[in-house]
């Protein structure tokens, strides 16, 4: 591969897309895992949702709420000067709904699994709800919240259908490396192909074995 700026692009959309998803999604798990209000299911389901959602549907729903004829793109594109879509932005934020629902799912279960006689312990020494969450809740269920950042980042960094809907394939801007990759394998060009497959794989299965190794720990 001798381009390897669909590498680099990919590194910069997963990180800023991980942590835009671990900021909203540790807040979500927070309060699907605390609350107990109306409409918590299908805020729930509305935040799971793009693991069922074909990542192409996922990609048209975007484009279609970002996009140059929607409110949000117009108001972007009067306070920018340029579309939103088909930009690196427009990939960052197609990877982090993508990365979203696996920082809830695993950071919900972390936050359930830690003792509530802690945080009683915590309230009878008179903090408020917020500085149990900050001083007990977040740091016991830590390591269950950073397999679930990590996870979400390999899910970025391996976004293919909701990226291309949303940024398009335009090389040396949006092009990240698995659009790359399928680039390669469509012009017949198996070696890039290759390195780029391979990069991505040896990314996830280090992913992959943090994730295994933060789960495996006791607190």
């Amino acid at each position: 591969m001798d381009n390897w700026s669909p590498l680099w692009l990919s590194l910069w959309v997963a990180t800023s897309a991980t942590l835009l998803a671990a900021v909203a999604g540790i807040g979500l798990a927070y309060v699907l895992a605390k609350g107990r209000f109306r409409g918590r299911g299908l805020l729930e389901a509305l935040a799971t949702l793009p693991i069922v959602l074909p990542p192409t549907v996922l990609g048209y729903y975007l484009l279609t709420v970002l996009g140059v004829n929607s409110p949000i793109g117009q108001t972007w594109e009067r306070w920018f000067g340029a579309p939103l879509v088909f930009t690196p932005t427009a990939a960052v934020i197609a990877a982090s709904i993508s990365a979203l629902p696996f920082v809830v799912r695993t950071g919900r279960a972390a936050i359930e699994e830690v003792d509530p006689r802690l945080e009683a312990a915590a309230r009878v020494a008179g903090h408020r709800e917020w500085r149990v969450a900050t001083l007990v809740t977040l740091p016991v269920a830590r390591r269950g919240l950073l397999a679930g950042v990590a996870l979400g980042f390999a899910r970025a960094l391996g976004d293919f259908g909701a990226t291309v809907m949303v940024a398009g394939n335009i090389p040396g801007h949006t092009q990240t490396l698995p659009i790359a990759v399928y680039d390669s394998v469509q012009a017949g060009d198996g070696s890039a192909a290759r390195t780029g497959a391979l990069i991505l794989a040896g990314i996830a299965v280090v992913v992959l074995l943090a994730v295994t190794t933060l789960s495996a720990r006791r607190i």
